[in-house]
């Protein structure tokens, strides 16, 4: 049976505590069947967002949804969406124990706990006790709770941090499958380069603002305005002839020019106007991590807290 495709909506979605707009007028769209990152730096507001996602937390003002409905108003919430807010878990539990109670309270059959857990790679680890787990093993695990409920919709917070190369490894391309199969996954990092070779999309956000929305594509090109990079035995007249053109001319890398305001071939007509042979013209792409740096860190002086320490999207048993 074809399984309903399900966007996460946000809209205008603002959150204050005290003194601290945490979220502001936030709109986004994760989309089915793609991998959303939802990123900024530690204490942007993403917990923050993904609490009143998944009604833990009230907005002040916008709405969440989960395809056009709230979270707090789905008939079966854990069987649309499976969330993971921290990878805790009591020690004294084994992994198995653990799921068993999450299934227990969302009503599934018992046999989706051996499933999940091989599904996950813990099939071997399951009567342990999770005291014993490493990082990377409670990631699995709890991942392997939020999928208890077969959702199409998976909200993650920060699954990546902390794990190993294998782990990372591991986990970008289960995510990526998921996503293949129609599910939307929106998961949270404050490191692009965590998520980069994992993500379709990504939303950026900023003091609780959004700071950009778009494709990795479109965010490796950033405004749209490309740097070109030109060499020419006469740089001083190059230099001028491009300058009285209106181009900008923003210095010199070795023997090379940085200029924007035109494109290459543009550079190249102004160049040949002025009689002077190029040696070398190309464009100077962005790098994607300069691009999200150049984000998040552009007035990022006084961030706010990102969630405090008393909300539920911090506690042990926050929604799965």
């Amino acid at each position: 049976m074809t399984q309903q495709a399900i966007p996460v909506e946000v809209a205008h979605l603002s959150k204050r505590f005290g003194s601290v707009q945490a979220v502001h007028d936030l709109s986004f769209t994760a989309q089915p069947g793609r991998v959303t990152g939802f990123l900024g730096p530690n204490g942007s507001g993403k917990t923050t967002t993904l609490g009143m996602v998944l009604g833990l937390l009230r907005p002040d003002s916008g709405t969440a949804s989960i395809g056009g409905t709230p979270y707090t108003a789905l008939d079966h919430p854990a069987l649309t969406v499976g969330s993971a807010l921290s990878a805790n878990f009591h020690p004294a539990h084994t992994g198995r124990a653990d799921l068993d109670i999450v299934r227990r309270a969302i009503g599934v059959p018992a046999a989706r706990v051996d499933e999940k857990l091989a599904l996950v790679g813990l099939e071997g680890a399951a009567d342990r006790k999770t005291g014993t787990y490493s990082l990377g093993m409670r990631q699995r695990l709890s991942l392997a709770a939020a999928l208890l409920g077969d959702p199409q919709v998976l909200l993650l917070d920060e699954p990546i941090n902390g794990l190993d190369p294998e782990g990372i490894r591991w986990i970008r391309l289960f995510l990526q499958h998921l996503a293949s199969e129609g599910k939307t996954v929106l998961l949270s990092s404050h490191l692009l380069s965590e998520v980069q070779q994992t993500v379709d999309d990504v939303v950026v956000i900023r003091r609780g603002e959004l700071a950009f929305a778009g494709t990795l594509a479109e965010l490796q090109r950033g405004d749209g305005e490309r740097t070109v990079l030109v060499s020419a035995a006469d740089r001083p007249g190059l230099a001028q002839a491009l300058q009285q053109a209106g181009a900008q001319v923003h210095g010199v890398r070795g023997e090379t020019m940085r200029v924007s305001g035109f494109e290459p071939a543009a550079v190249g007509e102004i160049a040949l106007d002025a009689g002077i042979a190029l040696s070398h013209l190309s464009v100077e792409e962005s790098e994607l991590e300069q691009s999200f740096l150049e984000l998040i860190e552009d007035g990022d002086a006084n961030p706010p807290t990102d969630t405090p320490a008393s909300t539920p999207a911090d506690s042990e048993g926050g929604a799965r």
